[in-house]
């Protein structure tokens, strides 16, 4: 039986990695200017010319951020989900995507990007994320109390609904270019120039699953519930604790650098436990790299669908996914029903 489940596994993990090449062979063949696949090896073989040029400045730093923030956003959801036992819980819904989203207005309106440099966006808006983690955390675990998850749920959707009342008072004061800013920030894009940050992005989303990954059993026994998983000997609140600033931070920095991307982190971890299942040994895996594979795709559509402009990428996430979610939903019940 355990050898039919690891072969099962096996073959779901070669089918998701074999998605992940061929979403990254599109997005390096299609843009604006086509690129055949077989005109690649001889491209990077001369070391120069306009493709060359489209390939190493452009498409690869998009591919390998589109997989460490897709690969984040869908593990941050997982876990969150896995912690709070609620499929309506991602990163936006705790506030840190709002958090990160208010750091980086309040940098704009400030103009203190214009004085000191862009890269203080990303560094704003990793601040912004990183006090919504502190205070959903610290509200949430006060010691008078312990740690309860379901007031750590309530105290983060109230905070998102803060920081978006904030981000409209911001808006309501800034010019008109920093409107435009803002606006444009809060919907996502994939276009960061500094490569130095794509890689400190990758590495911390790789170091995210790696240590999830480590926690597999203790998320297990948690969809049990908290107390059936202290009796299978889990330590509940420091496994709870330590997945939650797991997900937030993996969360804050994909914010911080690509802006508020919804719906990857409620989406694809429903989508996986479906084809996977729910055991987190195989689900955490296939939810990261699922999750890379729907970033890489929906940005391919944000760059061609109007080329040569650009949409946000938040735009095919929230109107592509949603429309995944109501599917999914509407087959589950209706299988239910039958």
């Amino acid at each position: 039986m355990q050898k039919k489940l690891l072969a099962r596994w096996a073959l779901y993990l070669l089918v998701i990695l074999i998605l992940l090449v061929l979403a990254a062979l599109l997005s390096l063949a299609v843009g604006e200017i086509t690129i055949r696949l077989s005109d690649i090896p001889a491209v990077f073989r001369a070391k120069e010319g306009m493709e060359y040029v489209i390939l190493t400045k452009l498409r690869i730093p998009r591919i390998v951020l589109a997989i460490a923030i897709g690969g984040s956003l869908s593990l941050a959801g997982t876990l969150l989900q896995g912690i709070y036992r609620n499929p309506l819980v991602e990163p936006y819904t705790m506030g840190i995507s709002g958090g990160g989203a208010f750091g980086v207005a309040i940098c704009i309106v400030l103009g203190l990007h214009l004085r000191w440099g862009s890269y203080l966006l990303p560094v704003f808006g990793f601040l912004g994320a990183l006090a919504t983690i502190f205070m959903v955390y610290t509200l949430g675990t006060r010691k008078s109390r312990g740690l309860s998850i379901n007031r750590m749920l309530l105290i983060g959707v109230m905070i998102s609904f803060i920081a978006s009342s904030g981000m409209l008072f911001l808006m309501a004061l800034s010019s008109t270019e920093s409107l435009h800013s803002i606006i444009f920030w809060t919907m996502g894009s994939l276009n960061e120039p500094n490569t130095g940050l794509i890689g400190l992005v990758l590495v911390i989303s790789i170091l995210g699953l790696l240590v999830s990954y480590g926690y597999v059993t203790p998320l297990n026994a948690l969809r049990l519930g908290e107390t059936k998983a202290q009796h299978l000997g889990i330590n509940t609140s420091y496994t709870i604790k330590v997945l939650f600033v797991v997900a937030s931070v993996i969360t804050g920095v994909s914010v911080a650098v690509a802006g508020v991307i919804g719906f990857v982190g409620l989406v694809i971890p429903h989508l996986m436990r479906r084809i996977v299942g729910t055991d987190y040994r195989i689900l955490l895996i296939s939810s990261f790299f699922g999750g890379a594979v729907f970033m890489m795709l929906s940005d391919l559509l944000a760059r061609t669908l109007i080329a040569p402009n650009e949409l946000p990428i938040g735009v095919i996430t929230g109107i592509v996914g949603g429309v995944m979610f109501i599917v999914a939903l509407s087959s589950m019940y209706s299988k239910t029903e039958s």
